[in-house]
């Protein structure tokens, strides 16, 4: 039996910002409701981070099971299903979770963050699980002691990746498409730089994945050859090729999008295009900075700006 509910705010998301927002709409004593299914979001998959102010050296879903506490001290009730679809109406938005619960509330602060991006290859899907994956943080483990594994991607992650499985395969392949690094940060290209088992493929991109349906991945085609092969033995395919924002609910929604990243776009007091719309985070263009801690700031600021909001609508009705 599905529980619906009436709230003076709803939180989609259960990563840094959605967290954060909800700490400080509970403390404004607005009544909150956080949704959604994947704890943690992106901070939570990302591994050690060295670079959140008073906590050095956590891991990040240590990380985000802080801030969980914090929001469990305050009472504040967590659904675990993901918002499917919502409309204002009257005033108020009337939200439906993907397992049926109704919600009503006068505010709405988005903070879905995400999507892995693909590769879009034949296979790709089916063998997930089967040599592919999206998460060097959780999956590294799995390949200890195995002879050659593919990291595609050149962001912070992808270097973060390599390096991860470094510790455990023999060869790591760092493959990127671009012929240099522009975003990673400068002390992680170092510490690349001085490891002996990682091969980067620069101006390189898979352009096909080998194996069958029941060991899945065997190897990869390269479109540019590396020591004379274009095919490459692999015993694990890691993509962190970057992510795009959740929009489907915010075109729903309609939602003004930022025409050149496709982010929902936000005020310095994270507001959105529809009054009473929130949004904070990697769903916003509200900085360059995808940061756990810019994040959680863009989710306090979301919340200030929802209080007022719901101030102000409680004293007009």
């Amino acid at each position: 039996m599905t529980k619906n509910y009436k709230v003076d705010v709803l939180i989609a998301g259960q990563g840094a910002a959605s967290f954060a927002a909800g700490l400080y709409t509970s403390r404004y004593q607005l009544s909150t409701l956080i949704v959604g299914e994947h704890f943690g979001g992106e901070t939570a998959i990302g591994g050690l981070i060295e670079n959140y102010p008073g906590q050095p050296d956590i891991d990040g879903f240590d990380l985000m099971l802080k801030f969980k506490e914090q929001i469990d001290n305050l009472k504040t009730p967590i659904h675990s299903s993901n918002l499917v679809n919502v409309e204002k109406k009257s005033g108020k938005f009337h939200s439906i979770l993907e397992d049926g619960t109704q919600i009503e509330s006068i505010s709405l602060i988005l903070g879905i963050g995400r999507e892995r991006r693909k590769l879009g290859l034949e296979n790709e899907d089916s063998w997930t699980g089967k040599g592919i994956s999206y998460c060097s943080t959780c999956d590294a483990p799995l390949y200890k002691n195995k002879s050659s594994v593919a990291v595609v991607g050149g962001g912070n992650a992808a270097v973060e990746g390599a390096l991860l499985l470094s510790k455990y395969a023999e060869k790591i392949y760092l493959i990127y498409r671009k012929g240099k690094f522009t975003r990673p940060e400068p002390i992680l290209l170092k510490i690349l730089d001085q490891t002996s088992n990682i091969d980067v493929l620069f101006n390189t991109e898979i352009t096909n994945l080998i194996g069958d349906d029941i060991l899945g991945l065997k190897s990869i085609s390269i479109s540019k050859t590396w020591e004379g092969k274009s095919q490459i033995d692999v015993d694990g395919l890691f993509v962190e090729a970057g992510a795009d924002p959740r929009i489907d609910i915010p075109k729903k929604l309609g939602l003004e999008l930022n025409s050149s990243t496709n982010e929902v776009h936000v005020d310095i007091a994270q507001k959105t295009s529809i009054e009473g719309v929130f949004a904070a985070g990697d769903l916003t263009d509200g900085t360059e900075l995808k940061q756990t801690i810019t994040a959680a700031s863009q989710g306090a600021i979301s919340a200030l700006s929802a209080y007022q909001y719901v101030s102000e609508y409680k004293s007009s009705h």
